[in-house]
């Protein structure tokens, strides 16, 4: 038989439940920042945006909030950077130029990937994808 007892404490579970749930999605999204901030030197990502692009504006944000290194040029205003875009075949933008390396979007997952050092052996490169 439920009591009024076991119910309430059902709806304390469930409260504590969706009020944890944010939290924990954010705790994540904080250290992948973290370790990007840590990782991205001055240089290291350069985004080849455009002026009407929304995603561009929110890695914009993510950089500027989480106090990353980054430049960015337009690919609307600056001929060499429309001719990047060009060169690297990119459909739109954002386009991440991560050490050299072409990434198409924004995702702070593969801009951790990328810069992440690789090490093999005895010698540690940056930013060379995985071992193997």
């Amino acid at each position: 038989m439920v009591t009024r007892r076991s119910l309430i404490a059902l709806a304390l579970v469930l409260i504590g439940i969706t009020q944890a749930a944010p939290w924990w999605a954010g705790r994540e999204e904080r250290q992948i920042a973290a370790q990007v901030a840590a990782l991205a030197q001055p240089g290291d990502i350069r985004m080849l945006a455009s002026d009407g692009c929304g995603v561009c504006v929110t890695a914009r944000a993510w950089f500027t909030r989480h106090g990353v290194a980054f430049s960015e040029c337009s690919v609307e205003r600056d001929a060499a950077c429309r001719a990047s875009l060009q060169a690297h075949q990119a459909p739109g933008t954002p386009l991440m130029l991560v050490r050299g390396k072409p990434q198409l979007g924004f995702s702070p997952e593969r801009l951790r990937a990328a810069l992440l050092p690789t090490c093999m052996g005895e010698r540690c490169q940056k930013g060379r994808g995985s071992p193997g």
